[in-house]
């Protein structure tokens, strides 16, 4: 009988943390909702989204989703308002509208960006009629044109969908071009048969061989995180620099800026990258002085193809 009582009132005793701890939680996550609903509720009146015919409720779950992707699961009021606060809100909420099809958005839309397009479609292109021919097909992907295939049936999608307001909406437009042209050439090449290329002399590169056994899978993990929450330029730069070999004049003449900028940007985006990527490692176990020594492994050891990481365009429209 003495041990019955004292098991009775040790199970009693747990049952009161395991509920404790359950009601502690509860007032967490509620606490957490509450300032999360009021910094979306905030930035949606900042943004002026009301006026393109945007509801509160669904700029909420954007941000949301935004914040999702690029912040740690673990993230706090400060560090997540101070992101949010860096968006651009108001060219956020003028391209999500305009991918939604308010007409009054896609009237400013146009009216706010149609000859920068125009002329950075020119830029790349250097010809009038191609330049007018880029733009014009990115309208068409921008208005959804194209439908996307989903779990119940086909629907509209419109790349402005994909703008996260991290950069400029121009900037992120003019990214969208310029890839849209290297896409069109390659494609062009690809129509060039075998023989013609090799009576010309090109070189082929013989096939990549598959990752070899010994890189730390968590490696893999964490550079794909990383690259996975980058910008669309700084996507486009990367590629265009280190995998496609374009110059950083020729990416800033793309880009409509000087070669210097974009040479401060490769650096700055590289570092970035670095710090993230080391930083996953350290969350995923790894000691600072290891995950230092994995970032020294040949890149051709991973399991992860960064090209197609660096160029998610087609996936996002498949």
């Amino acid at each position: 009988e003495w041990l019955s009582t004292d098991l009775l009132a040790a199970v009693q005793v747990m049952e009161f943390e395991i509920t404790s701890n359950a009601a502690m939680e509860t007032a967490a996550k509620s606490s957490s909702a509450a300032w999360q609903s009021a910094l979306y509720r905030e930035a949606f009146s900042l943004s002026g989204g009301a006026a393109f015919g945007l509801e509160a409720a669904a700029f909420s779950a954007m941000l949301e989703e935004v914040c999702r992707k690029y912040l740690l699961a673990d993230a706090g009021e400060k560090e997540t308002r101070g992101f949010v606060e860096g968006l651009r809100l108001r060219e956020l909420a003028l391209a999500r509208a305009c991918a939604a099809g308010h007409e009054r958005a896609w009237t400013e839309f146009l009216n706010r960006y149609r000859e920068p397009l125009y002329s950075a479609a020119l830029a790349i292109t250097r010809n009038d009629a191609a330049g007018h021919e880029l733009a014009d097909s990115l309208y068409a992907e921008l208005y959804g044109v194209k439908a996307r295939a989903t779990a119940q049936d086909l629907e509209r999608f419109s790349k402005l969908s994909t703008y996260t307001g991290r950069g400029s909406l121009e900037g992120w437009l003019r990214t969208v071009l310029a890839q849209s042209w290297v896409d069109r050439y390659r494609k062009q090449r690809r129509l060039v048969s075998l023989e013609e290329e090799t009576e010309a002399g090109r070189q082929f590169a013989a096939a990549e061989s598959p990752p070899q056994p010994g890189a730390d899978p968590r490696l893999a993990a964490a550079t794909d995180e990383a690259l996975g929450a980058l910008a669309a330029e700084d996507r486009f730069i990367l590629a265009a620099y280190f995998l496609d070999g374009h110059t950083l004049a020729e990416i800033g003449a793309t880009l409509a800026v000087h070669e210097s900028t974009i040479s401060r940007r490769v650096e700055r985006i590289v570092r970035d990258l670095r710090k993230r990527i080391l930083k996953s490692l350290t969350q995923r176990g790894m000691s600072a002085r290891a995950a230092e020594e994995a970032l020294e492994v040949d890149v051709r050891d991973l399991a992860l193809n960064v090209g197609q990481r660096l160029r998610p365009q087609k996936e996002e429209q498949a």
